[in-house]
């Protein structure tokens, strides 16, 4: 099976980047920062909801999918300045490929200690629960993409144990905090992809986030469970670049450096795989919080609930 490139764009503004993505033929994800609408009327700047009105511009694109911004949520305003009855609204604005659940990245630079991150899967179990529950009010369950989180391999399972109810057969599962991730490592992106296709059942495709592009040939042994992957690692390239080059960054200059990005990715799909030699873990890290009486991953999906 191949592995879908998927680009993240930064706004869905009629203009030079959105035209080289339709060019391309490639599926888009819009982050819900990036239609987001702000003011500034009591002196300091205020989310005021949803540039819906972009949305418009997106029916020539191969497909478009929705992020619910976690990291940039936590990095730049500590938290989602909208609700997630606010996010599942923007959801069910327009026909998204599919719809990433809000979750709590772990990241680093956002939980520094074991406590913290254990306090994150938590809230991500109870974000996605709450996100489904409003999906299925607003009749979007069915393009609601679950996400797990964790720092340790071992997390992700008891994540994605904890949330087995939300998973059919077939289903597509969002993998967070790949961004920033070594590729090689006990907590390695190879080493939490590879755990995961041991223990989740078959069938459950992934969607890692923000996985560099160098990492491709490295998960094309696991193409039969990874399903596609997003970037928006152009926009820095092209920064730096400009910076580099004296020059303005234009949208017109990033969307060259998008369609050069694309090529190399597909490019390096036609590479030969490339494997690690994995660490298994040796046993699974403690329980997230509020996992509830819920069944095993594996059990649920064949009993079917």
């Amino acid at each position: 099976m191949p592995i879908d490139i998927i680009v993240g764009l930064p706004h869905l503004r009629e203009g030079p980047i959105l035209q080289r993505a339709r060019a391309l033929r490639t599926t888009a994800l819009i982050s819900a920062n990036g239609l987001s609408r702000w003011v500034a009327k009591r002196g300091w700047r205020e989310w005021s909801g949803w540039r819906t009105e972009q949305l418009g511009n997106a029916g020539d694109l191969a497909g478009l999918c929705l992020d619910s911004a976690g990291f940039v949520a936590a990095s730049r305003y500590g938290g989602f300045p909208w609700t997630l009855a606010d996010y599942v609204a923007l959801a069910a604005a327009h026909p998204f490929q599919w719809w990433a659940s809000a979750d709590y990245c772990v990241e680093h630079e956002i939980a520094a200690d074991r406590e913290e991150v254990t306090d994150r899967l938590s809230r991500t179990i109870r974000a996605n629960r709450d996100c489904w529950r409003l999906a299925s009010d607003h009749g979007i369950a069915e393009s609601m993409m679950p996400v797990i989180q964790g720092r340790t391999p071992t997390d992700y399972e008891r994540c994605a144990d904890a949330l087995s109810g939300l998973f059919r057969p077939g289903a597509l599962l969002g993998v967070g905090s790949m961004c920033r991730r070594d590729i090689h490592g006990p907590e390695g992106l190879i080493a939490v992809i590879d755990h995961l296709d041991r223990v989740l059942p078959a069938g459950i495709r992934l969607h890692a986030f923000g996985v560099k592009g160098t990492a491709l040939p490295f998960l094309l042994p696991y193409r039969h469970r990874v399903a596609s992957i997003d970037s928006q690692a152009y926009g820095v390239g092209a920064r730096r670049a400009a910076l580099r080059g004296g020059t303005s960054k234009t949208d017109a200059f990033v969307a060259n450096h998008l369609e050069q990005w694309v090529d190399a990715q597909r490019a390096r799909l036609k590479e030969g795989p490339r494997q690690l030699p994995q660490i298994r873990p040796a046993r699974l890290s403690p329980l997230p919080v509020d996992r509830g009486r819920r069944p095993s991953l594996k059990r649920a999906l064949k009993s079917g609930t």
